[in-house]
């Protein structure tokens, strides 16, 4: 049986998944870029954008021209089934004559978060909707030689909703972070 058609941004390319694998809609925020690579010397800047994948998945938001310190804040969604667990961010340089240049990459683990999820969603919930425990810390993860984070990232109850907030550092490049959130939306089939 084929099901719901995912992946939401500037661009998407996706394929059908089976309904009973997924596991809700994972809302990506790319917030913004810190002090990426310059990759177009003469200008000594950049045109960056985000993609992201999960599994089949592929989206991307919209390039910033000439600018190192990007502000994307955009809105990715994909779609989040049980055996996708890392999502990979890569940074490109939009070239309009020749192929877009790398400006480096990162593996988000969705690990810690799903765990708090499932772990406290609904007790939370019912406390954040009479607006209880609204900005509440979570839970927070430590950056390791394992992930990508730049630095400690918070889980958080935001707006009624469990939010985890990430500064990544990008691998394979010189320098450059990108802040991102991420929230999943559980049965939103």
């Amino acid at each position: 049986m084929l099901g719901r058609l995912c992946g939401s941004g500037a661009d998407s390319r996706v394929g059908y998944l089976e309904m009973e694998n997924i596991t809700g809609l994972l809302k990506v925020r790319v917030i913004r870029g810190v002090n990426l690579a310059i990759r177009d010397i003469g200008r000594r800047s950049s045109d960056p954008y985000v993609t992201l994948s999960l599994g089949h998945q592929k989206v991307k938001t919209r390039v910033v021209h000439r600018n190192c310190n990007p502000e994307w804040n955009e809105e990715l969604t994909l779609c989040a089934t049980n055996s996708d667990l890392t999502i990979h961010l890569a940074v490109f340089d939009h070239d309009t004559f020749s192929a877009d240049d790398k400006m480096g990459e990162a593996e988000i683990d969705i690990k810690p978060y799903l765990k708090c999820y499932n772990n406290l969603s609904g007790m939370m919930a019912r406390e954040v909707g009479k607006g209880e425990k609204e900005g509440a810390l979570v839970s927070t993860v430590q950056p390791t030689k394992q992930n990508c984070l730049a630095r400690e990232s918070r889980i958080v109850w935001k707006k009624g909703k469990l939010v985890q907030e990430m500064s990544l550092a990008l691998r394979e490049v010189e320098c450059g972070d990108v802040d991102i959130e991420i929230e999943l939306k559980a049965g939103a089939f």
